[in-house]
């Protein structure tokens, strides 16, 4: 156990999964025949992040639904910063090692990754397998502006990372905190129908 207080409710916290993790993940990381048994490790971790993340997106739907919050804001907020850790984190580390190049390559890489395989794999599976010849329909026509909106950060972050020298420093991090603080704000706006009719009602609650 490590020593201070908020270190170690940190660790208490993380017991129960650690434990978890420890039982259902083999740590290909020790010698003899633990090596061997890395494609189980991969395996295993990643089906621990698809529950885990089921989890989340069950939990903040739930709480969105309980405030009275539009799902789309609860994914633009919560769940999109909660599944952007990994990322942040990553970047933060590789940046540390001097590899600047490769940490905005990982956090545009993610973002292509998530729209076009974590959207298209799910929707390609649902119409053609679960309910073939069926379409999903999106019922917010705010999603088109905030698409738009992050379309339009992309091409502002290759501009101030040009003007900036190509250089990773304070002032451009700041920028760009700023920048997602307003991305984050107006999207949200136009979910909340704050500009216009754009998100329809929620369904209405089933009294028992």
């Amino acid at each position: 156990m490590p020593k201070g207080f908020l270190r170690r409710t940190s660790w208490i916290c993380m017991l129960p999964w650690t434990c978890a993790f420890f039982v259902s993940i083999p740590d290909c990381r020790r010698p003899g025949i633990w090596r061997r048994l890395f494609p189980l490790t991969l395996v295993s971790s990643v089906a621990w992040i698809s529950g885990i993340s089921y989890l989340m997106v069950w939990m903040v739907c739930a709480a969105g639904d309980a405030l009275g919050i539009p799902d789309t804001v609860m994914g633009l907020t919560l769940l999109a910063a909660g599944t952007s850790v990994p990322d942040c984190m990553a970047a933060v580390f590789v940046s540390k090692g001097g590899l600047g190049d490769m940490a905005v390559s990982n956090s545009i890489g993610s973002n292509v990754f998530n729209i076009l395989i974590c959207l298209g794999l799910p929707w390609l599976i649902s119409t053609v397998i679960i309910e073939p010849g069926s379409s999903v329909i999106i019922n917010s026509s705010g999603l088109t502006y905030s698409s738009i909106t992050l379309f339009s950060t992309i091409v502002f972050l290759f501009i101030i990372v040009y003007y900036n020298k190509m250089q990773l420093n304070f002032r451009l991090g700041l920028t760009c905190l700023i920048v997602y603080l307003v991305v984050t704000t107006l999207s949200c706006l136009y979910e909340t129908n704050v500009f216009g009719p754009l998100n329809p009602p929620p369904c209405p609650r089933t009294r028992m």
